[in-house]
C-alpha cells in the first residue's frame, strides 16, 4: 500500500503528494519543520514539539493556517491512514507558492505537509558499541544571522558539517559556534560525563532546544545526577569520561572517540547506558 501524505487537510498517495516548483519553500528553503517520533501509536512529547514548531514560524513571521488542535488530529489521522503505530513523523510548513523573488508577500497559501513513514535509526551495534565522529570546520550559524533555534527548512548548514564528517568516515559530526565552543552534532545534541556529572552546552551556546534533550536531562535529574548546561570546549571533550548523544531518530547514543581519541575507556559508560535504558523505557512504556 503507498504512503499517504498529508497537505493542507487531504490526504495523497505518496506518488500524488505534491507542492508547486514556486514554493518559497523549495526555492529559498523559506519554512520550518519538526521531526518527531510515535511509539506503540503515541507521539513523543507532540505538545513540546509543536510549541516549537509554532515558535519557529512565528519567528520568521510565517503564519501556520491551522490549530494545534487541528495538527494534533492530522498527525494521528495520517498515522492511522498508514496503518502505522511505531514511526517517524515530519511535519512541514512552507511559505506557499508565489512569483520569484525573495518578498515573502509575493506568496500565498503556505502548505502544511505531513509526512509519516517507519523510522530508520542507526544500527543497534552503534548503541551497543558507540560512535566515532569528528570535529567539522564547518561552524554552527552566528545565533545574530539566523538563530540556531529556528528549526528552519534552510539545513544546508548543517549539511555542510554532515559531508564533512562522511568523508572522515563518520556518521555524525560535531559543530563549535563562533566562539570555538562546543556546539551540537549535524543532527543531534551533545553530553559529556565528568566525575559523575552530566554535561551539556547551554541554549545560548547556539543549539537547538533539543526535545528529546531536555528529556534526558530530566531523566538525568530524576536519577539525582547533577545536569551542568556550561559552556564547553573541544578540551572538555578529550578529557571526558563519557560523551553520548540524544535526537529525535537517534534518541541516546553513546560515542566512544572523538577527532580519533577514545572518549574515558573508548566504551559506552554506565551513565550513558543507564539513560539509554531509562530513555527506552519512557518512549516504550
Amino acid at each position: 500500500m503507498s504512503l499517504r501524505i498529508f497537505i493542507n487537510g487531504t490526504l495523497y498517495d505518496k506518488e500524488n503528494a505534491k507542492i508547486s516548483v514556486y514554493d518559497h519553500g523549495l526555492l529559498y528553503g523559506d519554512g520550518v519543520f519538526e521531526g518527531i517520533r510515535a511509539y506503540g501509536g503515541k507521539v513523543f512529547r507532540l505538545h513540546e514539539h509543536l510549541i516549537r514548531l509554532w515558535n519557529s514560524a512565528k519567528a520568521i513571521c510565517l503564519s501556520i493556517p491551522m490549530s494545534l488542535a487541528e495538527m494534533e488530529k492530522a498527525i494521528y489521522d495520517t498515522l492511522a491512514a498508514n496503518d502505522l503505530k511505531d514511526a517517524y513523523v515530519r511535519l512541514v510548513v512552507t511559505r506557499g507558492a508565489g512569483s520569484l523573488g525573495l518578498d515573502p508577500n509575493r506568496t500565498s497559501d503556505p502548505q502544511v505537509i505531513i509526512i509519516t513513514d517507519k523510522i530508520v535509526m542507526y544500527p543497534e551495534e552503534y548503541y551497543q558499541n558507540g560512535l566515532s565522529i569528528v570535529t567539522a570546520s564547518t561552524i554552527r550559524n552566528h545565533p545574530a544571522a539566523l538563530s540556531p533555534r529556528i528549526k528552519s527548512l534552510n539545513y544546508l548548514n548543517n549539511i555542510m558539517a554532515k559531508i564533512e564528517g562522511l568523508q572522515a568516515g563518520c556518521v555524525e559530526a560535531l559543530m563549535l559556534n563562533h566562539k570555538g565552543e562546543i556546539a551540537e552534532c549535524t543532527g543531534d545534541n551533545i553530553f559529556l560525563v565528568r566525575g559523575g556529572d552530566v554535561l551539556t552546552p547551554p541554549i545560548d551556546a547556539g543549539i537547538l532546544e533539543g526535545v528529546t534533550r531536555e528529556a534526558v536531562i530530566e531523566l538525568a535529574r530524576t536519577d539525582n545526577l547533577i545536569v551542568r548546561e556550561i559552556a564547553l570546549t573541544r578540551h572538555d571533550v578529550y578529557i571526558a569520561d563519557e560523551c553520548f548523544l540524544t535526537g529525535t531518530a537517534a534518541e541516546v547514543i553513546p560515542v566512544v572517540k572523538v577527532d580519533n581519541r577514545p572518549i574515558g575507556d573508548g566504551k559506552p559508560g554506565a551513565i550513558t547506558r543507564e539513560l539509554i535504558r531509562k530513555f527506552r523505557e519512557l518512549t516504550r512504556a
